[in-house]
């Protein structure tokens, strides 16, 4: 299982960003994908997740209304786009995969991890 985080940056707060997290080495079915960020001395937090399976979703509370997730099952890739950007959305974010048709916005849930992607948020 190799999962591909990409389309980090620097933007100016109210900008936007798409996020992509490409997966290989297994079918994309039946499997939970999460977003996750950790901002500097801050522990790791669940964004968003969606289930390849039957698209249920998760969003935290800070980001309700301004992110959207969705999967591309043909092309193995999910999105997090990310609209109305804070200061405090800048963390290095992380996506991660979980053979589960259940959503859980848990770290320890997850057992497969691409490396991060910088998100960077100017005020």
């Amino acid at each position: 299982v190799q999962l591909q985080a990409s389309g980090g940056g620097l933007v100016q707060a109210g900008g936007s960003l798409r996020l992509s997290c490409a997966a290989s080495g297994f079918t994309f079915d039946d499997y939970a994908i999460g977003w996750f960020r950790q901002a500097p001395g801050k522990e790791r937090e669940g964004v968003s997740c969606i289930s390849s399976s039957d698209g249920s979703t998760y969003y935290a509370d800070s980001v309700k209304g301004r992110f959207t997730i969705s999967s591309d099952n043909a092309k193995n890739t999910v999105y997090l786009q990310m609209n109305s950007l804070k200061p405090e959305d800048t963390a290095v974010y992380y996506c991660a995969a979980e053979k589960n048709t259940i959503v859980v916005p848990l770290v320890s849930y997850f057992g497969s991890w691409g490396q991060g992607t910088l998100v960077t948020v100017s005020s």
